[in-house]
């Protein structure tokens, strides 16, 4: 199974809507398929210009370990020197944070989200909106 285009910017869109719908500052979303390759990207105005660094970070850790933000956060509070050795394999890319959202397609991963803006938290749960927008599973 594989995540298209048309299912990245429902998913982006399906974001950013419930980013609006929380009144979020604004947000940078990224989704990633399966391999970490960048389907597609949006930055609302008013985001800061760096954002799809971070949200790419969040979104390629949680793609390249299987392990949404949320549980590579806990990892990294348990055994920081595990987390940071993967992402040094990584060159650096990878944000162990909430905001990363972990995409299945019935229990395959297909891909990951990335969202940037405000609060960790709040980042997942609009990614999580997204996600099921496309109508995926989402693991924040």
């Amino acid at each position: 199974m594989t995540l298209t285009l048309d299912q990245a910017r429902k998913i982006i869109a399906g974001t950013r809507a419930k980013g609006n719908e929380l009144g979020l500052k604004p947000l940078s979303v990224v989704v990633l398929d399966a391999g970490g390759h960048v389907l597609a990207f949006e930055r609302e105005d008013g985001a800061a210009p760096g954002r799809f660094a971070i949200a790419h970070g969040k979104a390629y850790g949680a793609v390249m370990l299987g392990m949404a933000g949320a549980a590579q956060m806990a990892r990294a509070e348990a055994q920081g020197y595990f987390m940071a050795a993967v992402n040094g394999v990584y060159g650096g890319q990878m944000i162990p944070v909430p905001g990363g959202v972990l995409l299945r397609k019935a229990g395959s991963v297909v891909g990951a989200i990335g969202v940037t803006g405000d609060t960790s938290d709040n980042d997942a749960r609009a990614a999580l909106a997204g996600a099921s927008a496309a109508g995926l599973q989402g693991e924040a």
